[in-house]
């Protein structure tokens, strides 16, 4: 069953507190909350009613594959397009994508994270 746009924010929200070394905070403006590994961005959720979506880091060809599978995922809207996908509710979009989708965002960016500075 699809998820609302409520739920789809919750989850992803839910998925990224349980994985290791992750902090959020406000730190762009009070309607983006901005989840980080390492001072790295890996998740941004807009907290505006008119606009419930989240967005993620993603490989560009997944990205764009992702986007042609479900219309409610798009290039990302704040971050670099080919590298970033934004998601709303829609047809498809369930609970275990969203985790999914999250887990793999942070994942890629913990890549890009010094081996020192990596979280337990």
């Amino acid at each position: 069953m699809p998820l609302s746009g409520h739920e789809l924010q919750d989850s992803a929200r839910a998925t990224a507190l349980a994985l290791p070394g992750t902090d959020q905070g406000h730190p762009f403006t009070e309607h983006l909350e901005v989840h980080k590994v390492a001072g790295k961005v890996f998740l941004i959720i807009t907290e505006d009613p008119d606009e419930l979506i989240i967005t993620l880091k993603a490989e560009p060809e997944h990205g764009r594959l992702l986007q042609r599978t479900y219309a409610s995922i798009t290039a990302g809207r704040y971050l670099n397009k080919r590298h970033w996908i934004s998601v709303g509710a829609g047809r498809g979009i369930t609970a275990d994508l969203v985790a999914e989708l999250v887990d793999h965002s942070y994942h890629l960016v913990l890549e890009t994270v010094a081996q020192g500075r990596r979280p337990g």
